[in-house]
């Protein structure tokens, strides 16, 4: 695949699948736009991929501020349109029961501010000139947690779904203007973000170079939804027959985390 003459502006880029999509990217001969809070990082990952052959710029932004991604919008416009592609991929998530939430109505807020609302108010802003050209692709980066009844997850998984949704819509709407949508849903991935949670350790997670390839595939394939087949058939089966598949989702959840919970503390002790 040759993308020499495209620009992919892609969010999250400072570290993670972020950084290690971009570099794939840059390799392939895009010229990437790199979008995160930390200056300093997205220098870094810029100046690697100039160092590699490759083109980047960067517009430092910090996308839970409404404002800021107006202001990342327009300054992508100004200064390197057209882009040809959006990658969604930042985000946060939290760890929490509703039960423990009953008090933190603002874990809601943040998660979906970042997770859904930037990622469709940074889309509207490109999409116009994706429709002008008749040609465009947005690939939204969600969870295999979208597709399964998740306990201890709900900010995070609720504002995954919204994004899936409107992946969705936007795909049945452009279908007549040569714009694609895309959503991968991730397995657990090993990057800053869930390096931090001691209950992962216990689990095999995907490395970023992999979860990078599967960003590469869809911009090659530009399939409406990537997944792995445990994603597929527990998806599936959550559709066909979800009160069965939802209490049997929680029980084996909930049995799991009690005991890695003791399997941690034994090994603590």
């Amino acid at each position: 695949m040759n993308l020499s003459g495209k620009t992919i502006v892609i969010t999250g880029a400072s570290s993670g699948i972020g950084e290690a999509a971009a570099k794939k990217l840059a390799g392939l001969g895009a010229k990437m736009v790199l979008v995160a809070r930390r200056e300093e990082e997205l220098q870094r990952v810029a100046d690697e991929i100039h160092q590699a052959g490759g083109e980047a710029v960067y517009v430092a932004a910090d996308l839970s501020n409404e404002d800021a991604v107006k202001t990342c919008g327009e300054t992508i416009l100004a200064e390197h349109a057209p882009v040809d592609i959006l990658i969604n991929n930042a985000g946060r998530s939290i760890r929490r029961s509703i039960r423990d939430s009953l008090d933190r109505y603002h874990d809601y807020q943040r998660t979906i501010q970042l997770n859904y609302l930037a990622a469709v108010q940074l889309t509207l802003l490109l999409l116009p000139g994706m429709m002008e050209r008749e040609d465009g692709h947005v690939i939204n980066v969600s969870s295999m947690s979208s597709l399964i009844p998740m306990p201890r997850y709900s900010a995070y998984v609720g504002s995954k779904s919204a994004l899936d949704a409107f992946s969705r819509s936007l795909s049945a709407e452009m279908v007549n203007h040569g714009i694609s949508a895309t959503s991968i849903h991730y397995p657990l991935v090993y990057t800053d973000m869930s390096k931090h949670t001691d209950i992962y350790k216990n689990f095999k997670m995907m490395d970023v170079d992999t979860a990078a390839d599967w960003i590469v595939k869809a911009i090659d394939k530009r399939p409406q939804r990537i997944a792995n087949g445990m994603g597929q058939v527990w998806g599936a089966a959550t559709t066909l027959i979800p009160t069965g598949t939802t209490k049997f989702t929680g029980r084996l959840m909930n049995y799991a985390a009690k005991r890695l919970k003791k399997k941690a503390e034994s090994k603590q002790s």
